[in-house]
């Protein structure tokens, strides 16, 4: 497994040009099975959760092309004759769910294996199976996967409420309704801005759906939908990961390109909260880190508030803070192996239910580290950016999931990143 090798501490100075979401182009991909002819998409990251959701999407005998040098992918359901995504490829990535909807809206049946992804939990898919049923699907759960049918071309719907949100069921539900269900509501839906772009791109393919951005959706079936030429959303995790690593060191002052501000929520006015100044402009936002960071507690909320996949590079830059402040996930109350880590580098933080309280600032000194999730690891980076000395971060296959040429972008940027075989 390959590692990073970083040399600090190191400011990031110059320009980064912000990828495409990859949490909205898999929802994007799942919803190209749907058309009667070829969907491609622009902007897709080179990532390997990308890589992994096309050989499952080829699984079924879908065509899927991916133009690298271009970043833009091309599906075409013409010749799927296979509805089921095996066990051995979605264990690798939660977001293979999505091939439930997408498999049973364009063939009425559906066999998935139940899903994997990083290091914790739990993330239940009840809330995705409870919503199909209550569509008028039927499920039943043998040896591991999932078996969902419609009993006919369509089903009356009907209203499910959401409880809590979640933006992987609402997905779900979604592309299981727009062609099968006759009216289906959805409600406390996600709000997220993958769930308004999933539903703006299944709108101009021809599906009926109103309320996309609202806590409640209506879709109605519509018999046939046509492929289209649409783009991705810029990542907005991507683009608020490198804003908090701007603001980490008083000499800091970075460009990013490509953003789409709107998406980011109430997190740049957090952001600002901390000194660092934070200065937009239509694409592009330019962070200027303060000279001394100050102590911002947060609670991570569903969209707008701030989002639970920035939490832990927030605490990697609360260390550096002038006092104390508390990190509170409310989203998932266990997402915080990335503090035994931060711990081993110096950091003084300190784990009770769903918050860690951070006290600042401290000398983090480099070491070696181990990341278990994407965020994590991503945070263990920033910190080796801060720390004196080098720092080892070990097991970053899970950075090469959803950030598409990191240490390229930050050693560009000013960073000193080697990539080297962990082994």
């Amino acid at each position: 497994m390959d590692k990073f090798i970083i040399n600090g501490p190191t400011p990031l100075r110059g320009s980064i040009a912000i990828s495409g979401s990859k949490n909205a182009a898999l929802p994007l991909m799942a919803a190209a099975i749907l058309g009667d002819s070829p969907t491609t998409i622009r902007l897709v990251p080179k990532l390997k959760d990308i890589y992994t959701f096309n050989n499952v999407i080829r699984v079924t005998g879908t065509s899927v092309q991916f133009d690298e040098e271009y970043n833009s992918l091309t599906i075409d359901s013409g010749n799927l004759g296979f509805a089921e995504a095996p066990y051995e490829l979605v264990r690798k990535m939660r977001a293979s769910f999505y091939m439930l909807g997408a498999l049973m809206g364009k063939t009425g049946e559906a066999k998935v294996s139940l899903p994997g992804g990083c290091a914790w939990g739990p993330r239940p898919v009840d809330l995705h199976l409870k919503g199909l049923e209550a569509m008028g699907a039927d499920i039943r759960l043998e040896k591991g996967y999932v078996m969902g049918s419609f009993p006919g071309e369509s089903v009356p719907g009907g209203v499910y409420e959401l409880n809590p949100s979640s933006v992987g069921a609402t997905v779900n539900l979604i592309l299981a309704a727009v062609r099968r269900a006759e009216s289906f509501t959805i409600k406390n839906a996600a709000k997220e801005p993958d769930v308004v772009l999933l539903c703006d791109t299944l709108a101009k393919m021809g599906a009926n759906i109103k309320g996309a951005g609202t806590d409640t959706i209506t879709i109605q079936r519509v018999e046939s939908l046509k492929g289209i030429e649409t783009s991705n959303d810029p990542d907005r995790i991507e683009t608020g990961t490198y804003m908090i690593a701007a603001a980490m060191h008083p000499e800091s002052s970075l460009t990013l390109t490509g953003c789409k501000p709107k998406d980011l929520g109430s997190f740049p006015d957090q952001l600002r909260k901390t000194g660092a100044v934070v200065t937009i402009n239509n694409d592009t936002i330019q962070v200027d880190a303060p000279e001394s960071i100050k102590p911002v507690s947060i609670e991570t909320q569903i969209y707008p508030g701030f989002p639970t996949d920035l939490q832990a590079q927030w605490a990697t830059l609360m260390t550096q803070a002038e006092g104390t402040s508390k990190i509170s996930d409310n989203i998932y109350f266990d997402r915080f192996s990335y503090v035994p880590e931060l711990k081993r580098l110096g950091a003084n933080l300190s784990v009770k239910e769903n918050c860690v309280t951070v006290s600042g600032p401290s000398k983090l000194s480099g070491t070696s580290v181990m990341s278990t999730d994407l965020r994590a690891s991503v945070s263990l980076v920033m910190a080796g950016m801060i720390a004196d000395g080098e720092t080892e971060v070990l097991r970053v296959y899970h950075l090469d999931r959803g950030y598409e040429d990191l240490e390229d972008k930050l050693n560009q940027s000013g960073s000193s990143i080697t990539r080297e075989d962990g082994d």
